[in-house]
């Protein structure tokens, strides 16, 4: 076969797995724009190695893409050592929401979302080390063997199972259990936009866990922040009442939350996480008015 023939056929094959190889770095990296980036980086590696005697042409691809975003974790992580001091700075952060309409399914949005990515679990995965991060996702994720991620990480198969093994319990251990369905989410994000706009904050209250944790990422805005309790985090939504108009439902990750909205430009994302009891355990909101500026609202005006 022509060169420029399998130059053609690898394409081809790498455009067919574009959508897992996205999904992959997305769960590494939680962050969209960077998961583009770094499925491109793959694509240019991938064009520029002999893949003729590759037999897995997919696990090839996505040991690729988990170096790239393995490199990538490692260079964030040491910037952000060298920016903050960890010892008087909690970093809060919550990574990129995939934002979409309450009543329609999108394609690519179902494949990036398998699995029931959720952004707590997102969350979660923030905090493991880069090549725990890898393991647990390539292994428990992507079923990508042992021996094929131990090269990557540069560690015996024996120790990347290990790596895996401990990321597993951080992840069970503080990750939510998708214990509740959609239909029961989209209820308690309904009765939360009603009391918000009605400023009962005793409605607000009841909708809280005891223990439920408030996470807001305003970039370098004073506002980010992380508070645990329902009667501080109630206090906090109540705040934001003057607000409440704006908020729209829309699925986050999958599940129901809100946005709020003016103009067609989203300033602020809440995601929910419930618990077992169908309250509330957690909020995620994201309002870096940089990173709230890139998200594609474009569905509410439609």
């Amino acid at each position: 076969m022509p060169e420029t023939d399998d130059d053609e056929y690898l394409a081809q094959r790498f455009e067919e797995h574009r959508g897992h190889l996205r999904a992959v770095a997305y769960r590494m990296l939680g962050s969209l724009s960077e998961a583009e980036d770094a499925v491109q980086e793959g694509w240019l590696r991938a064009s520029r190695a002999d893949s003729g005697a590759v037999d897995n042409l997919g696990g090839w691809l996505t040991t690729i893409v988990g170096r790239i975003c393995l490199n990538m974790l490692r260079s964030r992580s040491t910037r952000r050592e060298a920016a903050l001091d960890v010892e008087e700075y909690e970093y809060v952060h919550v990574p990129d929401p995939i934002v979409g309409p309450v009543d329609v399914v999108d394609p690519e949005q179902e494949v990036l979302l398998a699995d029931s990515v959720g952004l707590a679990l997102m969350v979660v995965l923030e905090t493991l080390s880069p090549a725990e991060r890898l393991s647990f996702v390539l292994h428990d994720m992507f079923a990508v063997p042992f021996e094929d991620i131990a090269p990557i990480v540069d560690k015996t198969p024996a120790a990347t199972r290990q790596l895996a093994s401990r990321a597993r319990r951080r992840v069970q251990g503080r990750a939510p259990s998708p214990s509740v369905d959609r239909a029961r989410q989209r209820e308690v994000v309904d009765a939360f936009i009603s009391a918000a706009r009605g400023g009962d904050f005793e409605a607000l209250l009841a909708l809280l866990d005891p223990d439920v944790l408030l996470r807001a990422d305003a970039g370098s805005l004073p506002a980010t922040k992380l508070v645990r309790g329902a009667r501080v985090v109630a206090e906090q939504a109540y705040t934001f009442r003057k607000f409440a108009a704006l908020n729209r439902p829309v699925l986050i990750n999958g599940m129901p939350g809100i946005v709020a909205a003016k103009d067609g430009r989203a300033f602020s994302l809440l995601s929910f996480t419930l618990g077992e009891d169908g309250r509330i355990t957690e909020l995620n909101i994201l309002a870096d008015p940089k990173r709230m500026a890139e998200l594609d609202v474009s569905f509410l005006t439609g």
